[in-house]
């Protein structure tokens, strides 16, 4: 070893040392926090704050996100000091969902796979869970209905967002693609791969696509047979002990979904916050541009609208609607107040950080 490397790695030890002692303060002041202060520990507007700070402030070389995902686990075990959290999500191990769950809130909570969206719900309604993550919508499919049709129905709040980049695999017991006979996935994972998979396959004996509850569930049933393949995220290949026999097999390459947690708190302020609502309207010429004036009296800018049935009678719609800004922000208040003479329907589903 040179002299030169002994010495570099003696510096390394040294800011080791003042790190573990930095993180150390940082732990027992979180302590303190949690004492001075009334409700739950995850605060989103508050590490929304963090995290822009800090990215403002990066010297490098470690991009943002590198920032970010090193701040959330330091973030997640202090924030355990104060207030275990347990967060539901659409499992079982290994979806996208467990994913998002760690991306948001780091390693140190209890993660709560549930069978369906609807069982995350009754979760956090219930208590049984702090928090709950939930897919709302991809970049290439679309919408999630049933997430939308249940925030109608609940009494829980938006708390936050995030956006995931999904990234599909083709996994098997084997890598031999002339063994498959049949390939397991979720149904918007078939339909975001679906020109890898008629290029790749189509010469190949028929190869049955079986539609399964989750890309894990996949994942597992594909471990079970050396004939079946499943689509699913690296993580489930890994959870299920299956071989990657290609990867990034989506379409579009730049595929992400997005996900919201779910809560029963308000979130204050960040300085950087989203809006979501839904609401329905009058049947007469018009109604729907009436519905949307307000926003651009009040300059309020919307980042996405979108229409489903009601289910309370037929042919009327419920419009979901993304607006960027805090319901406590003037404009905004102002937009919504005004909103609401122009609605037969209107739920604010929560104000939060936008991702």
């Amino acid at each position: 070893m040179t002299e030169q490397l002994k010495q570099l790695r003696n510096e390394i030890d040294a800011v080791d040392d003042e790190l573990l002692r930095l993180i150390s303060t940082r732990a027992r002041l979180a302590q303190q926090v949690g004492r001075q202060k009334s409700g739950t520990a995850y605060r989103p507007e508050r590490e929304s704050q963090i995290f822009s700070r800090l990215q403002q402030f990066n010297p490098g070389p470690l991009r943002d996100e590198h920032i970010v995902h090193l701040f959330t686990e330091i973030i997640s075990v202090c924030r355990a000091l104060e207030e275990p959290l347990t967060v539901a999500y659409l499992g079982p191990q290994g979806t996208f969902s467990e994913e998002a769950v760690t991306k948001r809130f780091g390693g140190a909570v209890t993660s709560l796979p549930c069978s369906s969206i609807d069982d995350i719900f009754r979760k956090v309604e219930s208590g049984a869970a702090s928090y709950g993550v939930v897919p709302v919508e991809n970049s290439t499919e679309g919408a999630v209905g049933r997430t939308m049709d249940l925030l109608l129905q609940t009494p829980l709040k938006i708390c936050g967002e995030l956006e995931l980049p999904v990234h599909q695999c083709l996994m098997a017991l084997q890598t031999d693609l002339t063994a498959i006979r049949k390939i397991y996935s979720h149904p918007q994972s078939f339909a975001q791969c679906q020109i890898w998979l008629n290029e790749n396959l189509q010469s190949l004996a028929a190869v049955d696509r079986i539609d399964a509850a989750s890309n894990a569930d996949a994942a597992r049933q594909a471990a079970a047979d050396s004939s079946a393949a499943a689509i699913a995220g690296k993580k489930a290949a890994e959870v299920f002990g299956l071989k990657v026999c290609a990867a990034n097999i989506e379409d579009n390459l730049n595929n992400t979904t997005r996900f919201l947690v779910i809560g029963s708190q308000d979130v204050a302020r960040s300085g950087r916050d989203k809006t979501s609502l839904a609401m329905t309207t009058y049947n007469r010429p018009g109604a729907v541009h009436e519905l949307l004036a307000p926003f651009a009296r009040h300059q309020v800018s919307m980042t996405r609208l979108e229409s489903r049935p009601s289910r309370a009678s037929l042919w009327e719609y419920v419009f979901f609607t993304d607006i960027a800004g805090h319901q406590e922000d003037e404009n905004v208040a102002r937009a919504l107040q005004a909103l609401r003479d122009n609605t037969t329907f209107l739920k604010i589903f929560g104000s939060y950080p936008a991702a």
